[in-house]
């Protein structure tokens, strides 16, 4: 594996070593080394360069600096490659919790960090105020391009039936249907996009004195929005510790309102009349019966074996959920005297307790009487239906992971590869980006905002794409969480990196119009995101329409009104 995971890293270097004395200039010796003779183009190209680390290729022609581009961008992509893989790797050992809610999402914004850092960190004030707009570019790029771009992709390539409301699972047979067709996510996804909309609050906070048309507070607005941009990561970060297990009590939750739905209506379809008597009490006289009923043994108790006929025919295998765990959620609301069987009173006293949990759900009809099935029917239909848009996991078969040791170090040495390619190529990156802009007169924002998001979030973006195209629920919440936490990853971490270099270096923040397009985007496709769990195929080209209109946007309000 690791033959493989070096290959191209060889060869790159190779090629680097084998075109330095052909099509790049040395960066010393100037017009006579240049032997890519480009001098038709422009004379003014002929100038020399810095080179990184003093021995990295450089140049200041346009062709020389494409492919610089590419050779350091395919060496990012690299990168986060390397990061995703051992990322993955840990995963599989040390499974979610602290490794996959705070060490995970931190490594995959990694590279976009290492980016916007080294644009700004070296050289005079002045040269770290040109190169930022580098790290503001490929901030702004990153964020669009994977809640637009990727997202209505991802849409495209997921696409199930809608029925109902909601995507049916493996069932593409209504093509290219623009209301017909579509991806349903679960109800955490939803969550994943309000935090992700949330997120740009710092970036509301740091713009308020241009709002303001104020001089005075910039600087200190960029130290309360680099403080607030923190608190939200370390928050963010325990949301995503903690949830695996916010979300297992919730599934428990409603697996224990399906089997009350379930039993009451059971035993309501057995029951000789109403459970409830005309003034909402428990009618005592049809519940002795019942319990009489189910009293196989006549002995005055209701065993386990008993129960367990009992709840057979109730449809457990909808929520993941067998026999004998209906059978211990009876025997813990209804056994009080912890004696492991069911005397009368405790069933007629358990299930009064259970048709009042029922009135008090959010199922339509509440009253006793002649309503009682329908609003028992409603809330299991409910149950079952909050169950599938919570997306339980419990039916995954879990493979042992085989020679952890092994794994574990080809996840550190992969971790550690990618973390040193990025902090190595980066620099070098943004110094051909900017040179490539000095040699074309394209501003460095559009640059790094179109080409460097590809090469740092193509690893996140072929990862989510795979996952859409197996066109289930499960599938479809994974891909769409992961694009959410990584714009909000971006929207915080990124930021805040952002923003500690602008405050540390005394920078000016003067980025107005690209806050504009990620306030945009981000609440209009988090709101958006967070009403509704079920996504036609109409909502992709909204999506895609976002990309080219933020790029117009940036362009109309820097370069026809000012803004920047």
């Amino acid at each position: 594996m690791f033959v493989k995971a070096y290959l191209p890293l060889l060869i790159l270097l190779i090629i680097s070593g084998a075109v330095y004395g052909r099509f790049i200039s040395d960066g010393v010796h100037g017009r006579d080394s240049d032997v890519l003779r480009l001098d038709r183009i422009s004379a003014a190209e002929e100038s020399t360069c810095e080179q990184s680390y003093g021995f990295l290729p450089c140049t200041k022609t346009a062709l020389g600096n494409v492919f610089l581009i590419i050779v350091y961008g395919y060496l990012m992509f690299l990168a986060a490659t390397y990061l995703s893989s051992g990322s993955e790797f840990l995963l599989e050992i040390l499974g979610p919790g602290l490794i996959g809610g705070l060490f995970l999402p931190v490594l995959g914004a990694l590279p976009d960090a290492m980016l916007i850092l080294v644009s700004g960190i070296s050289g005079s004030t002045a040269a770290a105020q040109s190169q930022v707009s580098v790290g503001m570019g490929l901030l702004a790029g990153s964020t669009v391009m994977l809640i637009t771009v990727i997202w209505g992709t991802c849409c495209i390539v997921g696409k199930c039936d809608i029925q109902n409301s909601a995507a049916i699972d493996l069932k593409d047979t209504k093509g290219f249907s623009l209301t017909g067709s579509g991806v349903s996510t679960d109800v955490w996804t939803s969550h994943a996009a309000t935090i992700m909309a949330v997120s740009v609050a710092p970036f509301l906070v740091v713009q308020l004195p241009q709002l303001l048309h104020s001089t005075s507070g910039r600087h200190l607005a960029v130290l309360i929005a680099l403080i607030i941009s923190l608190t939200l990561l370390v928050s963010y970060c325990l949301y995503q510790v903690f949830q695996p297990w916010i979300q297992r009590r919730r599934l428990a939750y409603v697996k224990h309102k399906h089997v009350i739905s379930g039993v009451l209506k059971h035993l309501r379809m057995r029951a000789l009349g109403r459970l409830c008597t005309d003034q909402g009490a428990p009618n005592i006289e049809v519940l002795e019966k019942l319990f009489k009923a189910i009293d196989e043994s006549e002995d005055g108790y209701l065993s386990r074996s008993e129960l367990k006929a009992l709840v057979v025919g109730i449809r457990l295998e909808e929520i993941n959920l067998n026999e004998n765990d209906a059978v211990e959620k009876l025997m813990k609301d209804f056994d009080t005297s912890h004696d492991q069987r069911i005397e009368k009173s405790e069933f007629i006293a358990g299930v009064a307790k259970w048709l009042n949990e029922a009135r008090g759900s959010k199922a339509p009809s509440i009253e006793a009487g002649p309503d009682t099935m329908k609003y028992l029917a409603d809330m299991h239909e409910e149950a079952r239906r909050e169950h599938h848009f919570l997306g339980d996991q419990n039916d995954e078969s879990v493979e042992a992971v085989e020679n952890p040791r092994s794994i574990a170090i080809k996840a550190v040495l992969l971790l550690l590869l990618g973390t040193v390619i990025a902090a190595v190529f980066a620099d070098p990156l943004v110094d051909a980006v900017n040179n490539f802009s000095s040699a074309t007169g394209i501003p460095s924002f559009f640059i790094s905002f179109i080409v460097l998001p590809f090469a740092t979030n193509s690893s996140e973006a072929v990862s989510a794409i795979i996952f859409a195209s197996r066109k289930k629920l499960r599938s479809a919440s994974l891909t769409f969480s992961e694009l959410y936490g990584a714009v909000t990853m971006n929207n915080l971490l990124c930021l805040s990196v952002f923003l500690a270099l602008v405050y540390a270096r005394g920078l000016t923040w003067d980025f107005s119009s690209e806050v504009l397009v990620i306030l945009i985007v981000c609440v209009v496709m988090g709101v958006f995101a967070s009403v509704r769990s079920t996504f036609p195929l109409w909502t992709s080209l909204v999506a895609f329409l976002l990309y080219p209109l933020s790029l117009v946007l940036v362009y109309v309000l820097d370069y026809k009104f000012g803004w920047s």
